[in-house]
């Protein structure tokens, strides 16, 4: 796979992850949106409830947009990110209202149709149900999936301060999930975990290379 390190392989690459996540959570029924990428100030991104494009003034399109300056983060926090707009976009469909208070409040319908999702749902005193954390199933998804980190970042300052979660400026967080390489093969896997694994063919303990 090429390396993720221009804007347009980086927005392709936010697209297959939304089919992807799609299919897996929402049975693929969500229609595709316009993904931008765009600075979002205090927000790793943020969901239009209302068709923010149209094409010849007409059809419409809602909007997902994950921030420029947060998109090198691991993978699996971006996935993590445009899976939580996912769900504000499949209860925004359904007539399901997930916030309040200027909608900057999510309430519990937001955070159990999140969890189901496979995210991790912390409370915040301000935004409610809105800390947004990859759980172990879409770890899972990540790995199975094979999904890369993407290399380009916007270089504005960035930091967001929430209750468990450090405050941080381009990519200087570590990956929730690491790469194992067979040095005689070169086999790769990914775990959730630091592990002892050894490849089968060659019988050689495979080393951590991400």
């Amino acid at each position: 796979m090429k390396e993720l390190t221009t804007y347009n392989r980086a927005a392709g690459y936010l697209n297959h992850i939304f089919d992807l996540l799609n299919e897996r959570f929402f049975e693929s029924a969500l229609s595709r949106p316009i993904i931008t990428i765009q600075s979002t100030p205090r927000a790793y991104g943020h969901y239009t409830l209302y068709d923010a494009w149209s094409v010849d003034g007409a059809k419409g399109f809602r909007e997902i947009n994950i921030g420029a300056g947060t998109l090198s983060r691991p993978i699996e926090e971006v996935t993590a990110t445009l899976l939580h707009e996912m769900v504000h976009y499949h209860n925004d469909a359904h007539g399901i209202k997930d916030c309040s208070r200027g909608n900057t409040y999510h309430n519990k319908n937001f955070r159990l149709l999140a969890e189901k999702c496979g995210l991790c749902i912390e409370h915040h005193p301000t935004y409610g149900w809105s800390i947004t954390k990859p759980g172990d199933e879409l770890l899972t998804f990540c790995i199975d999936n094979d999904l890369r980190d993407i290399r380009l970042n916007r270089t504005d300052e960035f930091s967001i301060r929430i209750p468990g979660a450090s405050a941080f400026g381009g990519n200087n967080r570590k990956s929730s999930s690491r790469k194992y390489i067979c040095p005689l093969c070169g086999m790769s896997i990914r775990a959730t975990r630091d592990v002892r694994i050894l490849c089968m063919d060659c019988d050689t303990q495979m080393r951590c290379g991400a």
